[in-house]
C-alpha cells in the first residue's frame, strides 16, 4: 500500500548559516547579491582567489530563492577579462553534493573532475563561476531551475565590483546535468535575463526530454535506476503539489527514497542499481497523469518554445544509452530553423561519460574563439 499522502523528503538543512534563505528574500531582484564570503585558497586551482556569492534567484514556479555560486579569480585576471560560467555535473540530493562544498571535500568520490580543464581557463585570465545550480532544495531534474540559477549567478558575479566582471564577455559550458542547466540558461536568457551580454554556450550530453527518458527506462530493472529515482525526488521537491511521487511509493520505495535523500552520485547509483519503478511503487498511475506529464514537459528543452539568441556548440554521442538522442537532434533542428549559429559535434564515443571527455577540448576551443570575438561557425 502507498503511504497516505506521504510528504516530499527535503535535504537536511545546511548547518552553515551562509546558505540560509534570508527573511527579506522577496525584496530583492533576481541576481541581487545577498552575501559574499572569501574562501581559503585551493591547491587544485593555484594562484586563484575563491569567493562564495549568495544571490537571489527564482524557483521553477516563480518564487524568490537564495542560491550560491563560487567565483574563481586567477591572478592573471584583468578588469573586464572573460567570465566562464561552468555548470558542473551535480548528480545529488544533499548539501554535500554542492560544488561549493565539493571543492573543499576530502571525499575522493566527490572531487571536481573538470579541475584540469578549468585551470586551462584560469591561466588564460578567465574568471570561472561554478553555480550550485540545483538550488536550495537540491531539486535534481529541475532543468529550468538550473538555467535560471545559472543566469542569476552570472548577474551576481557581474554586480560585485571587486570581481572586476562588470563589462566582461561571458560564456557558459556544461555536460550532462550541467549541460542541462547550461542549455536551459541559453534558451531562457532572451526572456529571463535579456540584459546579459553572452558570447556563447557549449552544451554536451544534454537530456532534452524527460518524458522520453521515463519511457525509455520503462518498468524493468535498470543499472541507472537510482538517477531516475533521484530526479523524481528532486522534481517532487520543486513541484510538491503537481508531482507527489512519495504518495505513490510502497514501503521499499520509501525506504530507498529516505536512504538517498541526502546522497550524492555513488550512493544514489548504489541504492537504485538493478531496481525498478515497478518494485518501489504501489501504483504507477502517475506516469500517465497529465499534471505530472506537464511538469516533465516544462523541464524538457525539446518542447520549450524559446530559442537562444547566442551561438551554441552542442556535442553528444550518437549512441548514448543514457539519454534519448532523438530529442537532441530535434532540438538542434529547431534551433537551426530559427537561425541560431549552431555548431553540432557528433562524438565518436559510444557512451555518455567518455563523450564528455572527448568533446571538452573542442568545446573549450570554441568558447575561447567566442570570448575573443571571432564569428561563430555553424554547420546547420
Amino acid at each position: 500500500m502507498p503511504a497516505a499522502q506521504a510528504d516530499p523528503v527535503y535535504p537536511m538543512p545546511d548547518p552553515d548559516p551562509f546558505y540560509a534563505q534570508p527573511a527579506d528574500i522577496a525584496d530583492h531582484a533576481p541576481g541581487d547579491v545577498l552575501a559574499t564570503r572569501p574562501m581559503p585558497p585551493l591547491l587544485i586551482f593555484p594562484d586563484t582567489a575563491v569567493t562564495l556569492v549568495k544571490f537571489r534567484s527564482t524557483s521553477s514556479e516563480g518564487g524568490p530563492i537564495a542560491a550560491v555560486t563560487t567565483v574563481l579569480t586567477p591572478r592573471e585576471h584583468q578588469p573586464g577579462g572573460p567570465l566562464l560560467s561552468y555548470q558542473h555535473i551535480i548528480n545529488g540530493l544533499g548539501a554535500d553534493c554542492a560544488v561549493s562544498r565539493v571543492l573543499y571535500t576530502s571525499d575522493p568520490n566527490l572531487y571536481v573532475k573538470e579541475a584540469v580543464a578549468l585551470n586551462a581557463a584560469l591561466r588564460r585570465g578567465w574568471s570561472v563561476a561554478l553555480p550550485d545550480h540545483l538550488g536550495p532544495n537540491f531539486a535534481y531534474g529541475a532543468a529550468k531551475l538550473g538555467g535560471q540559477i545559472t543566469l542569476d549567478g552570472i548577474r551576481a558575479a557581474q554586480r560585485l565590483p571587486e570581481l572586476g566582471l562588470g563589462n566582461s564577455p561571458v560564456a557558459m559550458a556544461g555536460y550532462s546535468g550541467g549541460g542541462m542547466a547550461t542549455a536551459w540558461a541559453a534558451a531562457l536568457a532572451p526572456r529571463y535575463a535579456p540584459e546579459l551580454k553572452l558570447a556563447g554556450a557549449a552544451t554536451g550530453g544534454v537530456p532534452m526530454n524527460l518524458m522520453k527518458m521515463v519511457n525509455a527506462l520503462g518498468l524493468q530493472p535498470h543499472p541507472a535506476f537510482g538517477l531516475a529515482m533521484a530526479a523524481a525526488i528532486g522534481l517532487e521537491r520543486e513541484y510538491p503539489d503537481r508531482l507527489p511521487i512519495s504518495s505513490q511509493l510502497n514501503a521499499a520505495g520509501l525506504a530507498a527514497r529516505n536512504a538517498m535523500a541526502n546522497g550524492c552520485t555513488n550512493e544514489i547509483m548504489a541504492i537504485g542499481a538493478g531496481h525498478s519503478a515497478r518494485e518501489f511503487a504501489a501504483s504507477t498511475s502517475l506516469i500517465d497523469d497529465p499534471t505530472v506529464r506537464s511538469v516533465l514537459d516544462e523541464n524538457s528543452l525539446e518542447l520549450y518554445d524559446g530559442v537562444p539568441n547566442i551561438p551554441v556548440f552542442e556535442w553528444h554521442s550518437p549512441s548514448d544509452p543514457l539519454i534519448p538522442v532523438d530529442a537532441i537532434v530535434n532540438t538542434d533542428r529547431r534551433y537551426c530553423a530559427a537561425g541560431v549559429r549552431l555548431d553540432m559535434d557528433m562524438n565518436p564515443s559510444p557512451e555518455h561519460l567518455s563523450a564528455a571527455v572527448l568533446g571538452l577540448p573542442d568545446a573549450f576551443a570554441w568558447i575561447d574563439a567566442r570570448l575573443r570575438g571571432e564569428p561563430a561557425p555553424s554547420n546547420c
